[in-house]
């Protein structure tokens, strides 16, 4: 049982690959987070995987991950192994630890976290932009050899995570310090806004994660102001480059994951 959370594509990628290996089913966090009630509740097979797929963001879990989380119930769990694999443009911080203490509060040990580095998307703060296009294509090309060692390291007994994630440097002050930052004030600063090259094609509305985009009467698409996450999805799925972010994002590069259109992203 994967269950993956993406944006623009990376995490989704991966799960899929993930899920060709080792034959489990995909399961949407967002989709799931969607459904009413307070438990998400989910049966497991005795020889189970239970994989969490999903993005790094500002050094910690994505948010709705960490949402999803707090509501999940697995049933019929005994021994299986769980395990987390986050992607991230260079580095994770404490990010699997992050994960495993929300896990822990469900009941559920994560046995071990490994991270894939993948092209850098979040445009949305001064001094982050998309990667050059030659690092973009070079993180592309060695990802299918990443996802080979997690796959060794998970059919290993016990799973082996050593070498495998990518903590880097300063982890303290970017995971326990800048991340509750952006958990508090960036999620709540929406400075989303369609231009005037804006076509009312509805993609940015179909790929929101959680229907904080609607439509509105003039076709334009309006952005509520609490409930985004900023998973980047609008901004880089828009074929006409019609979304901005304030001015931060203007002239920043655009970026999907190529074999990820939008229409997985949505469904």
């Amino acid at each position: 049982m994967i269950f993956y959370f993406s944006g623009t594509g990376n995490s989704l990628w991966v799960a899929q690959e993930l899920a060709k290996v080792f034959g489990e089913s995909l399961i949407s966090i967002s989709d799931e987070q969607k459904k009413e009630g307070s438990l998400l509740s989910y049966a497991l097979r005795q020889d189970e995987k239970i994989i969490f797929v999903y993005p790094v963001h500002s050094w910690g879990p994505a948010l709705l991950v960490s949402a999803f989380v707090s509501r999940l119930q697995l049933e019929n769990y005994t021994d299986q192994w769980v395990y987390s694999v986050s992607t991230c443009g260079d580095e994770c911080g404490y990010t699997g630890d992050m994960l495993r203490k929300e896990l822990k509060e469900r009941g559920i040990p994560l046995h071990a976290a490994y991270s894939i580095i993948m092209p850098n998307n979040y445009v949305l703060m001064a001094g982050f932009n998309v990667d050059p296009k030659e690092i973009e294509q070079t993180k592309l090309q060695e990802a299918p050899a990443q996802i080979q060692k997690i796959v060794e390291a998970i059919n290993s007994t016990p799973a082996d995570n050593n070498l495998l994630y990518k903590q880097g440097s300063l982890p303290f002050v970017k995971s326990r310090l800048i991340y509750p930052l952006f958990k508090r004030f960036a999620v709540k600063q929406n400075e989303f806004y369609a231009t005037d090259n804006c076509i009312s094609c509805g993609i940015c509305e179909q790929v929101c994660p959680t229907s904080t985009i609607t439509i509105g009467d003039s076709g334009r698409p309006q952005w509520a102001k609490k409930s985004c996450v900023q998973c980047v999805a609008c901004i880089h799925y828009c074929p006409e480059r019609a979304i901005e972010y304030g001015k931060v994002s203007l002239k920043k590069g655009r970026y999907h994951h190529p074999d990820i259109k939008a229409k997985a992203i949505s469904s």
